[in-house]
């Protein structure tokens, strides 16, 4: 269904159309000039919104900006019109927590904090005191020191491509001639910048070695490339935090985690996404939730102590009762991190493409999407964890959110540095970004390499040239 809207002043045409957006499917709602369903008459004083059945006028006479008063008359009229009940109401924006994290910093109380999300963008009370909670953490972890940096490594493979999945992810089966040359131009792009972090004096706060699913490769390939990471930016670094994205329990092995644990690995991630077998094998993925169960108390086995485990809410066939399902089986495993992300309809994704081509999705009610959310906050409070990092997508089914609970001390801490921005990323490998931070100028600058494998294998020495000279300008800002 398309739903055409019509817009008397083209200057609040952003606001409109995303605020609409929440309330209809991905691509439904399309700006027009003639024919309409909804035009939306915008003066000095008010805002008007009508059907051809119906009219509903709104006068500008509150405590807030004339955009944010647009946005909450728009959203009015078509929560009435839809019966949704959205929780992050008017907000867009993938980080919210921000706003708290400032109004902390201002000396508003937490009621004030409440009051203001809640009068500026109709959001819950709940939602609300999660970005409260989080901001909390945020202010006592996230980074102030222009010197320290993170490292980020790159695995572009995986088992198989997830349905849901648009990263750089090239299936293993498809791509094994490249491996070996991949790892060694990774190799050379990794001990060039270990070098450069070296002669800059620069601290290393963080590894983390994602993709992808860096155990994708075999046994003496992942030994090889985990030896060339510890050695350049582990090994004498007095690290905070060294995190192995394992993933896929189909990709783990006994060699693997082994290998893990000899070079230091102080946190990994196995990640179900579900606990029901049957949406495992709609979604493209080999294993089982028993193999999720097995490779988890493997791992607690060899003695690591510190696991995440990611879970996708709302992927399709799924329901209340699976998400109850999947969240009475992670209690029983009792992790120390849990990663909750809300299903994000991505471009070049297999998912997105479908629906751009007509075959729908089925998909639930706002309504049960609120309801399993807060399964999962049960499940959190079950296993003694708190929220440290959240931050929202576009096209998130509801209009959710992503979150991150730990156990105290257990937090994942390039996850709050990687999404709060305020500290320099060092990224290497096919398809990763690196952040440069200038925290006196609040500003940030990026350099992506390739996306595409092979070009990256062949460019390799481009992409280092690159970093190098925007680090430079890094370097310099901070002296």
């Amino acid at each position: 269904m398309i739903v055409k809207i019509k817009l008397n002043d083209i200057k609040y045409r952003y606001e409109v159309y995303h605020i609409v957006n929440l309330f209809f499917d991905l691509g439904s709602v399309q700006m027009v000039d003639n024919e309409y369903d909804y035009y939306i008459n915008i003066s000095s004083e008010k805002v008007v919104c009508k059907s051809k059945y119906d009219a509903e006028e709104f006068v500008f006479q509150e405590d807030i900006t004339f955009k944010e008063f647009i946005k909450k008359s728009i959203f009015k009229y078509f929560r009435n019109k839809t019966k949704k009940e959205l929780p992050w109401g008017t907000l867009i924006g993938i980080r919210p927590s921000k706003i708290a994290l400032d109004l902390i910093n201002k000396g508003k109380t937490e009621e004030e904090i409440i009051n203001h999300f809640i009068n500026h963008n109709m959001t819950r009370k709940d939602k609300a005191q999660l970005c409260i909670d989080v901001a909390k953490v945020e202010k006592t972890m996230v980074n102030k020191d222009n010197h320290k940096v993170s490292v980020y490594i790159d695995m572009p493979f995986c088992p198989t491509k997830c349905f849901y999945c648009s990263f750089t992810s090239n299936p293993i089966s498809k791509c094994k001639n490249i491996v070996k040359p991949y790892l060694k131009a990774l190799s050379y792009e990794i001990k060039y910048m270990s070098n450069y972090i070296k002669d800059k004096n620069l601290k290393i706060e963080n590894v983390y070695f994602g993709g992808g699913t860096p155990t994708s490769i075999d046994e003496e390939s992942f030994e090889y490339i985990m030896n060339e990471i510890y050695s350049n930016f582990v090994s004498n670094k007095n690290i905070c935090e060294f995190t192995v994205e394992c993933g896929r329990p189909d990709s783990i092995s006994l060699s693997k985690l082994e290998t893990m644990k000899k070079y230091k690995v102080n946190r990994i991630s196995i990640n179900p996404q579900t606990m029901n077998d049957s949406t495992l094998k709609s979604i493209g993925r080999a294993h089982t939730s028993q193999d999720v169960v097995e490779k988890f108390k493997l791992a607690r086995k060899l003695g690591f102590g510190n696991i995440n485990m990611d879970l996708i809410i709302g992927l399709p066939g799924e329901g209340l009762r699976e998400v109850e399902n999947t969240c009475n089986k992670i209690l029983n495993l009792k992790p120390d991190s849990i990663t909750i992300h809300g299903l994000a309809i991505k471009r070049g994704s297999i998912l997105y493409e479908s629906i751009v081509n007509n075959n729908k999705m089925n998909t639930v009610s706002q309504k049960e999407i609120n309801e399993m959310y807060n399964e999962i906050v049960k499940l959190s409070d079950k296993l003694g964890m708190k929220p440290y990092y959240m931050y929202r997508q576009k096209n998130m089914l509801g209009n959710m959110e992503n979150v991150g609970y730990s156990i105290l001390g257990k937090e994942g801490i390039y996850n709050i540095q990687m999404i709060e921005e305020r500290q320099c990323i060092i990224a290497i490998g096919a398809g990763a970004v690196s952040k440069v931070i200038f925290l006196d100028k609040n500003r940030i600058e990026r350099v992506a390499n390739v996306k595409d494998v092979r070009e990256y294998i062949k460019r390799v020495t481009e992409m280092v040239e690159k970093k190098k000279r925007l680090l430079m300008n890094c370097i310099k800002a901070f002296r």
